[in-house]
């Protein structure tokens, strides 16, 4: 049941797949319905069908690498196999610091936003910061715990954040008016390509989720059926949700944009909804910092192991519980700090674009180890040759085609000073890969 970096195969394939759901399904789905409702008005499920459709052909390419690179770190590790040390610490900073560090203090101070709703108590700075150091202390200590006690947190709070939301599809689906789902016009193409860049996003968040792959048992398998099962699920709760939302608010979307799915569970179940929508979306938040505290400091273990990173503190493993301590600690610290200085805010400019590029060097890598098929026999191979690869790097573009002159400008001397960092590493030969 060892991965053979000192890490316990405990996962099963229902722990992978509420790992993905728990961390794709954050806060967003919350306000999504009323941006796309605001721009395509009963016409959005189209937007949702063609997001879909792009998003499955690049979660095709983590299932093929995924099937055949089993160790720990996820996308950091395809990369890493496929093109080499640089990439991989490049996949590193950008994964760990671009992206899952600047997101997690962003959703984590979100979580203390809404609770100031119900409890107007964590207004105040030093009642947040502590919040905010026990809800990182918890999920530090859980997860060093054992990677069980950690993935059984994930299940538990992915059953209890999806309960609101199905409450409301089930319940609200009886009170949609089916005039409402009727759109008076198609969307125009560039419309429904706005959007859906827009709805690309709220489907993000698997390549976290696979972080744990040196931990899943029959990594083979369960990997390509996580990612199957784990996007099944989401789209259909998208989908079920927009359709709900827009059967009831109508044209109303406009007025909510803040909260549409709180007034939704307002004009279905009373106040009550709209205390539970609320406490739903502080749980949804809670949900994403289980998985990403579980998730990316598999990242930080993976490429220390490998010598991308040059502290090797991060690769020990815990004698008794057999987790990567140093690295989960760690991690909890920089989202602890960041959390509650805000500094992040900074930074988050990243966050979007870095999983871009990290989704287009997954999708190369399935063409690269597809070329030594000796050292990397398919496990899963998606059919159709090269065709849907080939679809995943060209959305990808077509999405990073839409970044701003000062998105590319932040993300080029981002990309270039931990360029300079690691070949500095290297010069200096602080940075090896173990024989």
């Amino acid at each position: 049941m060892e991965s053979g970096e000192g890490l316990k195969r405990e996962i099963g394939l229902w722990g992978l797949t509420a790992n993905i759901v728990n961390i794709v399904i954050g806060s967003g789905i919350f306000i999504l319905p009323a941006i796309v409702a605001e721009q395509l008005g009963a016409s959005g499920i189209l937007a949702y069908l063609l997001c879909g459709f792009l998003i499955t052909a690049i979660m095709l390419c983590f299932a093929e690498v995924g099937s055949k690179i089993t160790v720990t770190g996820g996308a950091y590790a395809y990369i890493e196999a496929a093109f080499g040390p640089y990439l991989g610490f490049l996949t590193t900073n950008i994964f760990v610091f671009g992206s899952s560090l600047m997101a997690a203090s962003a959703v984590a101070n979100a979580l203390a936003l809404t609770l100031s709703y119900l409890f107007p108590v964590f207004s105040n700075p030093w009642i947040r910061a502590g919040f905010l150091l026990a809800v990182f202390t918890l999920l530090t200590v859980v997860n060093i715990l054992g990677v069980k006690k950690g993935i059984t947190l994930v299940k538990i709070i992915t059953v209890i954040k999806l309960t609101p939301l199905l409450l409301l599809v089930l319940w609200g689906s009886t009170k949609v008016e089916s005039k409402n789902l009727i759109g008076n016009s198609l969307p125009t193409w560039d419309s429904l390509g706005a959007i859906s860049l827009i709805l690309f996003f709220a489907f993000q968040g698997a390549e976290t989720g696979l972080s744990i792959s040196g931990e899943v048992k029959k990594p083979n398998r369960t990997i390509p059926l996580g990612i199957l099962f784990g996007f099944i699920a989401i789209l259909l709760f998208y989908i079920a949700i927009q359709l709900v939302s827009q059967g009831v608010l109508r044209d109303s979307f406009a007025n909510y944009k803040d909260a549409p799915l709180a007034e939704v569970a307002r004009r279905v179940m009373g106040p009550v909804g709209l205390t539970l929508m609320i406490a739903g979306a502080a749980v949804s938040m809670l949900g994403y910092l289980s998985s990403d505290s579980l998730s990316t400091p598999r990242v930080l273990f993976r490429a220390a192991k490998d010598g991308v990173m040059p502290f090797k503190n991060l690769t020990k493993v815990h004698p008794k519980y057999a987790t990567p301590y140093v690295s989960i600690l760690v991690y909890a610290l920089l989202c602890c700090f960041f959390s509650i200085t805000g500094e992040f805010r900074q930074l988050a400019i990243f966050a979007s674009s870095a999983a871009l590029l990290i989704y287009l060097g997954v999708a190369l890598a399935v063409i690269k180890l597809r070329l030594n098929t000796e050292k990397y026999p398919a496990a899963f191979r998606i059919p159709g040759g090269y065709t849907v690869p080939i679809i995943a790097i060209v959305t990808i573009l077509w999405f990073l085609s839409h970044l701003t002159a000062k998105e590319w400008t932040g993300l080029g001397v981002f990309l270039s000073v931990i360029s300079l960092v690691y070949f500095l590493l290297k010069q200096f030969k602080i940075i090896e890969r173990p024989l």
